[in-house]
């Protein structure tokens, strides 16, 4: 399960409609599977059906991370007109198996939350948690 703090899932949740109609991504920080903080990044690829996280801002948000004991736990990126799974693209973009992958969906009036795991092009869906 992911646990998101309020703040932060709300920070991603008004990133994602702040970068419509384009995909919006940013960053989730904290340990293990505690979500500590969102950093919202720029969608390099100005794309509503991919995201491309600037390597400077991923640079940055690990070296903030690392500056207070926590580190990059995984990726947020809302899909615009689809639901909340991930595409063939989003699996091979994969960077890193330890990481949560969090989708966001805003096809339908109210944003849909989904957090996965991609390990060598397998999908396992988790919980998320907010509180």
């Amino acid at each position: 399960m992911l646990a998101f703090p309020h703040q932060a899932f709300a920070e991603m949740i008004g990133h994602a409609y702040d970068g419509y109609p384009l995909e919006a991504c940013g960053l989730l920080v904290g340990t293990g599977a505690t979500v500590q903080r969102f950093v919202p990044c720029t969608n390099a690829a100005a794309s509503a059906r991919v995201y491309t996280i600037p390597p400077r801002e991923l640079l940055r948000a690990e070296r903030a991370a690392e500056d207070d004991g926590l580190a990059v736990i995984g990726v947020f990126h809302s899909h615009t007109h689809s639901e909340p799974y991930p595409s063939p693209t989003d699996v091979a973009q994969a960077p890193d198996p330890e990481w949560h992958y969090v989708i966001v969906s805003l096809k339908r009036e109210a944003p849909e939350t989904r957090s996965y795991r991609i390990v060598d092009g397998t999908i396992g869906e988790e919980q998320v948690a907010v509180g």
